[in-house]
């Protein structure tokens, strides 16, 4: 069976009965639910990055010590080696965090709204901004992919 390309897939439909403003509204609430995913990355690239320099911290110890720096190696071991970033956590603490207190919550009520006022469907408001932005009938703006694709 041949799909049509110049309509959009079904889970990219506006569901009957579904306003406009209801389609604007999870839109902004899918922009959130995304800028807050961006920040997640953010977050987990300060935990690596911070990781890493720990690490770091460990081999200029060493190479204090080598170049015969024993009270200065001594003072940055004890003091800055294995540190807390903030009290009482080291960044894989506050990645946890942020994930059970912050990004799962915002995601389950992301969902939970898209489910209950638009039968789950992703993206609607980009979906048709796509239809309103493409150039209908021309090849390369076609409003899905072709089968296998």
């Amino acid at each position: 069976m041949s799909i049509d390309r110049e309509l959009p897939a079904p889970e990219h439909r506006r569901p009957p009965g579904v306003s406009d403003d209801t389609v604007a509204a999870l839109g902004k609430l899918s922009e959130a639910l995304e800028t807050v995913e961006r920040a997640r990355g953010h977050l987990y690239s300060f935990h690596q990055l911070i990781g890493h320099a720990d690490l770091q911290l460990g081999e200029a110890v060493d190479a204090l010590r080598d170049a015969g720096h024993a009270a200065v190696a001594d003072r940055v071991q004890s003091e800055l080696v294995g540190r807390n970033v903030v009290e009482g956590r080291w960044t894989f603490q506050l990645v946890e965090e942020f994930d059970d207190h912050y990004w799962s919550p915002l995601r389950e009520h992301e969902r939970g709204a898209r489910h209950e006022l638009a039968d789950g469907r992703r993206h609607l408001f980009e979906a048709e901004m796509k239809e309103d932005r493409r150039t209908h009938g021309r090849a390369g703006h076609e409003a899905r992919p072709g089968e296998g694709g």
